[in-house]
């Protein structure tokens, strides 16, 4: 199929599978006059150079990053029937794209998706583990898998990395949970952890996930904005539970989740606490706010806050 369309957040995983797209239609000794990579303004030369053969061996590749408008989008539907077998048209976007796009690339060609797992869906951070292990030829126990996982979470580059060295440094055997463990440093602590910490109390945890964000060069300021984001939420969703509300839909709504497959985690992870511990947290955060931009060091105000926040 002549055209395709990869979209996500995972740059990384892009990144290679537009890789490997290039190294399936284009010829090495032809790449300089067959590969054409171009931005959104040039979305015109783009798409005349998708209906144009490719020159001498091999195919044509024209990546796009494309910006909606009415022009581009009538273009984009004169264009996709008349592309050649032997060229290929590649658009690519960080965000979802619009269902106009989607159905139009549908029928000509073929749509991937490379987003990034959420950090609380820790089953699917298991799946891709293996996943890529597979590929790159690795066998790894369920124990050591799980512990890669919560090592790397969704950094794909980082977990891509760490499973070349574990090749080279068990030579074929099966990758066992002692082997990630001398070799995977478990340094891919988040935010989100952080905030699952502190809603579950456990005050020494919370200031060891702490202490390691802010040794990783995390900006203060995003750590506390994930805090506030993710307490809000679980606030709404108690809410509206301690209301009787039960569906799922109406729950999402209201507390801003945009995929309401997450409240049933969601609902999980509040279910033993209040919604009014929970509105006692907010203030909290706020307070670290006004702190650390009139100047508090970091450090100590966030460690406060936390202390703060556990004892509650």
């Amino acid at each position: 199929m002549p055209v395709h369309l990869f979209w996500g957040e995972d740059g990384y995983r892009l990144g290679e599978a537009i890789t490997q797209l290039r190294e399936r239609i284009l010829d090495p000794l032809w790449l300089d006059f067959n590969w054409h990579r171009l931005g959104a303004e040039e979305w015109i030369e783009a798409l005349n150079l998708s209906v144009t053969p490719p020159f001498g061996a091999g195919g044509r590749l024209v990546c796009l990053e494309p910006r909606a408008s009415a022009e581009f989008w009538a273009e984009l539907e004169r264009t996709l029937p008349r592309i050649p077998d032997s060229t290929h048209l590649l658009l690519v976007l960080g965000a979802r794209p619009e269902e106009k796009l989607k159905k139009l690339v549908q029928k000509y060609g073929e749509i991937s998706e490379f987003d990034s797992i959420p950090p609380w869906r820790e089953d699917k951070l298991r799946t891709q583990v293996q996943q890529m292990a597979q590929a790159r030829g690795l066998s790894l126990s369920p124990q050591a898998v799980e512990l890669l996982a919560e090592a790397v979470g969704n950094d794909t580059r980082r977990l891509d990395g760490e499973l070349v060295k574990l090749g080279l440094y068990t030579r074929g055997l099966p990758v066992d949970e002692q082997s990630v463990s001398k070799l995977v440093s478990a340094t891919a602590h988040t935010s989100f952890q952080l905030a699952r910490a502190l809603l579950d109390a456990r005050s020494a945890l919370a200031l060891e996930i702490l202490e390691q964000l802010l040794d990783l060069g995390e900006p203060a300021l995003r750590i506390l904005a994930v805090l506030s984001n993710q307490f809000r939420t679980w606030l709404w969703v108690r809410l509206l539970l301690e209301a009787g509300e039960r569906d799922k839909t109406a729950i999402a709504r209201a507390a801003e989740v945009h995929n309401p497959n997450r409240v049933f985690f969601l609902q999980k992870e509040v279910e033993r606490t209040t919604a009014q511990k929970l509105s006692r947290v907010m203030p909290l955060l706020l307070a670290c706010e006004v702190q650390l931009k009139s100047g508090e060091p970091n450090r100590l105000a966030l460690q406060t806050m936390v202390l703060r926040i556990t004892t509650l």
